[in-house]
């Protein structure tokens, strides 16, 4: 059986920092980096109080700094916004309050690659960013 997001979302994962295996993008080789569960992820985003964005490369720089590394893994961060975003919508449609949700579209806007991926696509995200006033 597949499992849903919200169990991906809650599943354990391996977290920690090591040294980044190789130089991508702003990521240099030997930097120590964090490898994000996507709880942490979730509850970095709940931590952006409304209103506030913030794009995916400023959510990395922070939750390094959060959890005493340089960098965040940039491929795991991927797929953990994905995983948050997903659960979230999850929760919705299951009838859960938009305020007890993680506000994903604070990271996410409605050009976002990764907003590309979702099941229920980008309009949901950006009536949610113009609801809060934010760029679409």
């Amino acid at each position: 059986m597949v499992k849903s997001w919200n169990d991906r979302l809650n599943t354990p994962g391996i977290n920690g920092i090591k040294p980044s295996p190789r130089t991508v993008g702003d990521v240099v080789e030997g930097q120590p980096m964090l490898v994000p569960t996507a709880r942490q992820v979730d509850d970095f985003i709940r931590s952006i109080p409304e209103g506030v964005e913030m794009d995916v490369r400023a959510l990395r720089t922070a939750l390094a700094i959060e959890h005493g590394a340089e960098v965040t893994c940039p491929v795991t961060i991927g797929y953990h916004l994905r995983t948050v975003a997903e659960a979230a919508h999850e929760d919705l449609e299951r009838g859960m309050a938009l305020s007890d949700v993680a506000p994903f579209w604070r990271v996410l806007g409605a050009g976002t690659p990764t907003t590309g991926r979702l099941s229920f696509g980008a309009k949901f995200v950006a009536a949610q960013r113009k609801r809060e006033g934010l760029k679409p």
